[in-house]
Formats: structure tokens, C-alpha cells, sequence
């Protein structure tokens, strides 16, 4: 068997403590994108000012929520969500019996995101590492992740709108009034892009990966040549 296992990724697990809670409600309250509808979706906890915390892709299993997140997030994470949970009888906590897993091609569970990205699922958190290959494979079709590359930007200046991380018809949550206001005003003047190396801003650069020849730079509308913008960016 191939390696598919994402080791940088960890999984949490949300569960109701007592009949009648809804885990989904609970979330649905506080995160970019709609998780009462089909899961896995791609999703983001922001600050007040729409900026962003954490992103994670978000799964169903039962009446549980799973988050497939940055694992050296993942404890910050689950405290975070805790905050919010005031009195609800909710438990949120890593399951280390959980890994995530990443193969490229076409099959049943595409990343949500973007399928050209390849299949994803929750599995065993065993086998060797896909690390090397997914890098690769998500910095070629310019998909972003992570506190690294995503954190403290406006969430829509990560093309979450085009990715499939925001809806914008759900209800209120942190961070919503700026990233609608943004939407609506059409208002996003700068994008994250992924770069070659020697083409990099070092002012605007937020993360440069050496050993693939790549960096990802968060950069004004005007300055992104048509050669670097990908193809699902051009398109909307």
C-alpha cells in the first residue's frame, strides 16, 4: 500500500454529553462555513475582525463533528472551541485514535476544497507518511493551509471563497460582519499565491519552502502576474 498518512494533521473529536445536544448547531455558530449541511466541508474559526485563528475541514461521523486540523494547532484548538462552549454538555478533545489520509487522483472522497487536489479521509493513524507528496501537490494548485501560511489574514484574502470555505447565506459567527461586508463590497484587494523562490517579495512573503523551489506571498491584486494565478482563481 502506498503512503497516505498525514502526519502533520490531527483530528478532533466534538461529542454530545447528554441527549439532545447538537454538536452542529453548537459549531455552526462559530465557524465560516455551513455544518449543517453535506460534510466534509472546509471551514475557519476567526477573530472578531474576520481574521483568522484556525482552518480545519470538517466531518461527520454520527452525531459527532471530527475536525481535521494542523496538529501543532490542534491543542490550541480544542481549548479555543472550549471557550465558547460555555454550559453545553460537550466534549472537544483530540482522538488520537483517528489519522488523516491523503492519496492523489480521482476517487469517492475528493478534498473538499478542490478536487484536483485528491482523495482525503479519516482512518487508522497508522502507515508510512504522505507529507512530502501532499506538500507538493497542494502548493502546485496554490491551496494554502495552516497558521503558517493562513494566520492573522482576512479569510477571504485566502481564497476561501473560492475553495469552498465560506458560506455566504448561514447565520452570524465570529468574524462574519467583515467578511460579509467584505463579499459584498467586493473588497478583497490582496490574495495568497504561491511563488517560485526567486520571485518571491521578501516583504510580502509569508512562508518559503527551499527544497521545492516555492514560497507563498500574500500579495496585492495588481501585483499577481497572470502566469501565477491558478486556474480556479482566474475563473471567478
Amino acid at each position: 500500500m502506498s503512503a497516505t498518512l498525514l502526519t502533520s494533521r490531527a483530528v478532533i473529536r466534538l461529542s454530545p454529553l447528554e441527549p439532545g445536544e447538537d454538536v452542529r448547531a453548537f459549531l455552526q455558530g462559530l465557524v465560516t462555513n455551513d455544518v449543517t449541511g453535506p460534510l466534509p466541508c472546509w471551514a475557519a474559526l476567526l477573530s472578531p475582525q474576520g481574521k483568522v485563528l484556525f482552518d480545519f475541514i470538517v466531518w461527520a461521523d454520527g452525531d459527532d463533528l471530527l475536525l481535521d486540523c494542523e496538529a501543532a494547532a490542534a491543542e490550541a484548538l480544542a481549548k479555543r472551541l472550549s471557550l465558547y462552549r460555555l454550559r453545553r454538555r460537550i466534549a472537544i478533545a483530540v482522538d488520537p485514535s483517528l489519522g488523516v489520509h491523503w492519496q492523489a487522483g480521482d476517487g469517492p472522497s475528493p478534498d473538499p476544497r478542490l478536487a484536483a487536489l485528491g482523495q482525503r479521509w479519516l482512518g487508522n493513524p497508522e502507515g508510512e507518511s504522505a507529507e512530502a507528496a501532499w506538500l507538493l501537490a497542494r502548493l502546485s494548485k496554490n491551496v494554502c493551509e495552516g497558521q503558517a501560511e493562513l494566520g492573522d489574514l482576512l479569510w477571504l484574502e485566502c481564497n476561501a471563497a473560492e475553495l469552498n470555505g465560506v458560506s455566504f447565506t448561514k447565520g452570524c459567527y465570529v468574524g462574519q460582519e467583515n467578511t460579509a461586508r467584505m463579499n459584498w463590497r467586493q473588497k478583497v484587494n490582496r490574495r495568497l499565491i504561491v511563488v517560485p523562490l526567486e520571485r518571491s517579495k521578501p516583504d510580502r512573503q509569508r512562508v518559503s519552502y527551499p527544497e521545492l523551489g516555492l514560497a507563498v506571498d500574500h500579495l496585492r491584486i495588481e501585483d499577481i502576474a497572470d502566469e501565477l494565478s491558478p486556474d480556479w482563481l482566474q475563473q471567478t
